[in-house]
């Protein structure tokens, strides 16, 4: 048959097939042989699934997401680039059919995901931290599936909190609380559950101001310096801790700049900050000069938008913050520093405004640097001021101050 016989020489399909769903690949390539289509429509289809799987590689998607709304998306994306042929869409819907069902709790995180993406308004960034404290619950109280929702009591929801209060840091305890108040309001009023379970959730006690923020001493400030310039990732990651390190940005701020953020007139880029605030920032002439150093020869080419991709195919941008994180802990493993209570992304970030707290720089000036919105949350950096402090300490009996 002409299809099998396309099939058996396409560099395409033997591309998709050696991917990472491979064996979807197959049995959706199994239906083209069914349907009898012929040898263009078939590498229309295959290249369509193809656009699709790179798409979502550089999104937030995984295959439990894909659904007739991400498919429209998606054309949408594609129609932006290129024509749109009327069997695309028949294509994607046939790629639906061959996934796997849902499991009944993969059915469950996905209905708690477009309720807070339609009724909560939440960002995807904020929708994920929710996900992994839901199917640990799920999974020790709610085992049965979304038939056994109804049957979760009040006992049921104290006992879960008592086991795993002390697991984690005060911190992240709240969060564990915060992520069950939402899907427990969401579970009564969806009418899943009649009782009002979210009230029966205690706060957990976190005391304000209560620690001292982590930063990098002036000596071993030279995290930057462990970045090989020579090598191509060497000067993506380099560009990368310049803007950490100077510009203060957080890691999903970084991650999520595109080519289009950047006016190079004006040198001012546009941060996606928290909140879905939009901050314009400035572009220090040495973070220019390192970004334009990695886009003339360390990015790779890639139709995609974001200023730092990756470097290993495909070429697209990271999914989270959390790669910048790790890029960040890799930099300071590379030049030995160690003692610093958290490694990652933010420890620059709190480096910065205790180097400018030092510099004679004011509250308000450092605040408006970070884009805090609170004033309180700027003031915990006077708590590194070590010397200003002792100005303000009472005489210890005896003397001593």
């Amino acid at each position: 048959m002409e299809v099998e016989e396309y099939l058996g020489r396409s560099r395409l399909y033997r591309r998709l097939r050696s991917g990472p769903h491979g064996q979807l690949v197959e049995r959706y390539a199994a239906r083209l042989v069914e349907g009898r289509l012929v040898r263009h429509g078939a590498w229309r289809c295959l290249n369509v699934v193809g656009g699709l799987l790179s798409w979502i590689a550089g999104r937030r998607y995984k295959l439990v997401d894909l659904d007739e709304q991400v498919v429209e998306r998606y054309l949408r994306h594609r129609g932006r680039r290129q024509s749109i042929q009327p069997g695309d869409r028949a294509a994607l819907k046939r790629w639906l059919l061959v996934l796997p069902p849902l499991t009944p709790h993969e059915r469950i995180f996905k209905e708690f995901d477009a309720y807070l993406r339609s009724e909560r308004g939440l960002a995807p960034r904020s929708i994920v931290r929710h996900l992994p404290v839901i199917r640990r619950f799920l999974h020790e109280v709610c085992s049965g599936g979304a038939a056994a929702l109804c049957k979760i009591n009040q006992e049921d929801v104290i006992r879960y909190i008592e086991r795993h209060a002390k697991d984690w840091s005060p911190g992240t305890g709240k969060a564990m609380c915060w992520s069950l108040r939402a899907f427990l309001r969401y579970l009564h009023h969806r009418g899943l559950n009649a009782r009002p379970l979210a009230d029966c959730v205690p706060s957990m006690r976190r005391w304000k101001l209560a620690t001292l923020p982590t930063y990098l001493p002036a000596a071993q400030g030279k995290a930057l310096d462990g970045c090989d310039r020579e090598m191509v990732m060497g000067r993506r990651d380099y560009a990368i801790l310049l803007l950490l390190a100077k510009l203060g940005l957080r890691a999903n701020e970084v991650a999520t700049l595109t080519l289009d953020d950047i006016d190079w007139r004006a040198s001012e880029m546009l941060v996606c900050a928290k909140g879905r605030q939009r901050a314009r920032m400035p572009i220090p002439p040495d973070v220019g000069a390192t970004i334009v150093a990695y886009l003339r020869s360390g990015r790779p080419k890639s139709s995609c938008r974001r200023l730092f991709v990756r470097t290993l195919a495909p070429h697209v941008g990271f999914a989270s913050g959390c790669a910048i994180t790790m890029i960040a802990k890799a930099a300071l493993d590379r030049v030995g520093i160690e003692g610093c209570a958290h490694r990652g992304a933010h420890i620059f970030r709190h480096s910065l405004a205790t180097e400018l707290l030092r510099s004679g720089a004011t509250l308000s000036e450092i605040g408006q640097l970070l884009r805090h919105e609170n004033h309180g949350t700027t003031r915990i950096y006077t708590k590194v001021d070590i010397d200003a402090l002792r100005t303000l300490s009472l005489p210890w009996p005896g003397g001593v101050q």
